[in-house]
C-alpha cells in the first residue's frame, strides 16, 4: 500500500487546479524526496513552499496526502496574480515515477516528423526532446540513431520517407535535413504538397531554397502559393552560427513559435 514505511520514499506534488496567471499549467508534477527534487512547478516561493510542505508530509507517519491552495501574490512575493491548488501525495519512488510518466503522456504533444539522423539531426533531437512534441524520427540508416532515445520519440527506418509524409497527421510539423539533397527535395515537396502542414522546415541557405523552388516550379511539382509555406533557412532570425548545437537551439525556438 502507498504510505507504508517500507515503500514511501517521496511526495508527488501535482498542480490540480489553476486560476488566472500562473507559472505552470494544471497537470504539472514535481517529485520531492528528503535530499532532492525532480521537475518543477514553476519556481519561486510557490515551489519553495511546496517542497517544504512535501518534506513535512514525508516526516509524518499518520498522513499520506494533503491539498493546498496558494495565491500568487504578496504573501509569496510573487506577482503572477493567479492561484494554484496543489495535491501532495506520499508514494513509493517507483509509483511516483509511473505517475509522473502518466502525467507527461497526457500532456498535449504536437506531431513532429524529423528527417535525418546526422550531426544536425542528433543535436536537434537533443534540444527538442524535453519540449511538447511527439516525434517520428526518420532515417533509413539504423546505425545513425543513438542507443537511447526518449519515450516520446519513434524511430522509423523507412527506405521511402515520402510514404511517411503521406501517413502523417493533419497539422503536423516537418523538419528536413537528410544526407542527400535529392532526398531533401523529395521530402520537402511531399510535405508542402499536402497543404495542411503546420510547418515545413528545410535546412540550407537562401541559394538552396532558390534552387529547390526553381526546380519545383519548372517540374510543375509545386506552385507559388505552396512554396510560400516553406521555411528555409530554418531557425529564428538573428542566430547565425552553423554549429549543430546552435542550429538546434534556433530550430527548437522556431518550432515553439509554431505552437
Amino acid at each position: 500500500m502507498p504510505g507504508t514505511p517500507q515503500d514511501t520514499q517521496g511526495v508527488l506534488v501535482t498542480i490540480v487546479e489553476t486560476r488566472g496567471s500562473v507559472p505552470r499549467e494544471a497537470g504539472t508534477t514535481m517529485w520531492v524526496e528528503t535530499e532532492r527534487t525532480i521537475g518543477t512547478i514553476g519556481g519561486g516561493n510557490l515551489e519553495f513552499q511546496a517542497i517544504e510542505q512535501a518534506r513535512k508530509l514525508l516526516a509524518k507517519d499518520d498522513q499520506i496526502a494533503t491539498t493546498q491552495k496558494y495565491a500568487l501574490g504578496p504573501l509569496l512575493e510573487q506577482c503572477c496574480g493567479g492561484s494554484v491548488v496543489l495535491s501532495l501525495e506520499k508514494v513509493s519512488r517507483a509509483e511516483g515515477q509511473a505517475m509522473r510518466a502518466r502525467a507527461a503522456s497526457a500532456e498535449t504533444r504536437h506531431p513532429l516528423y524529423v528527417f535525418g539522423a546526422g550531426h544536425v539531426g542528433k543535436a536537434v533531437m537533443a534540444a527538442i526532446q524535453p519540449l511538447p512534441f511527439r516525434v517520428v524520427w526518420v532515417d533509413a540508416r539504423p546505425h545513425e540513431f543513438p542507443e537511447h532515445v526518449d519515450a516520446t520519440v519513434t524511430q522509423d527506418h523507412s527506405s521511402n520517407p515520402v510514404d511517411v509524409i503521406g501517413a502523417a497527421e493533419s497539422g503536423a510539423l516537418f523538419l528536413v535535413f537528410t544526407h542527400s539533397h535529392q532526398l531533401d527535395f523529395e521530402i520537402t515537396a511531399a510535405a508542402l504538397r499536402r497543404g495542411d502542414a503546420r510547418y515545413v522546415g528545410l535546412i540550407g541557405s537562401d541559394t538552396k531554397r532558390a534552387r529547390f523552388e526553381s526546380r519545383m516550379k519548372k517540374d510543375g511539382v509545386l506552385d507559388d502559393d505552396q512554396l510560400k509555406r516553406l521555411t528555409c533557412p530554418i531557425g529564428v532570425v538573428g542566430i547565425k552560427g552553423k554549429e549543430p548545437e546552435v542550429i538546434a537551439a534556433a530550430v527548437a525556438a522556431q518550432l515553439l513559435q509554431q505552437l
